[in-house]
């Protein structure tokens, strides 16, 4: 494949690998660096690029495994926004109790497996549907549940100890 064909096949899914690197990783400059690294690894594979016949989906899937392979050097660093709204009538313990829960949630999420994390944050801050996240990971829709189940448990079960203290 020479420099032309390869520009004019994958240069139209920089936008949308741009934005599923930035889902999963949730850092403009390393998804804007993983898709860069993507081009590279794709352009390396130029003799072997007109074998394929899905040129998107084989896009897609080097830039979530190199999604998932920066999320696994940089575990700890894995950070998201919880934004808690608490009604203005809501008293000021109330309201730092409800922080603090959701401050443990939040740790509890990122202590998660790299693949339970990031299922449940995009399904649940993100708002993708199973299809969706099914299309940016390749997992099946039946792995999500189970993957999304185990989470939830594990969550669950883990807030419960710290009420029960």
């Amino acid at each position: 494949m020479d420099a032309e064909t390869f520009k004019k096949v994958f240069l139209p899914y920089h936008q949308k690998l741009y934005r599923i690197a930035y889902r999963i990783v949730q850092d403009t400059a390393n998804a804007e660096d993983i898709v860069q690294e993507t081009f590279i690894k794709l352009w390396n594979k130029k003799d072997e690029l007109e074998q394929i016949e899905n040129t998107e989906g084989f896009a897609i899937i080097i830039v979530r495994n190199s999604c998932l392979d920066y999320l696994r050097k940089a575990k700890n660093d894995y950070h998201t926004s919880y934004d808690t709204e608490i009604p203005e009538s809501t008293s000021l313990s109330k309201e730092l109790e409800i922080q603090d829960d959701a401050a443990y949630v939040k740790d509890l999420i990122n202590k998660l497996p790299d693949q339970q994390r990031q299922v449940i944050m995009m399904k649940h801050w993100d708002g993708y549907t199973d299809e969706e996240i099914e299309n940016i990971t390749g997992i099946s829709p039946g792995n999500i549940r189970v993957i999304l189940s185990r989470a939830r448990k594990t969550i669950r079960e883990q807030y419960a100890k710290i009420e029960q203290r």
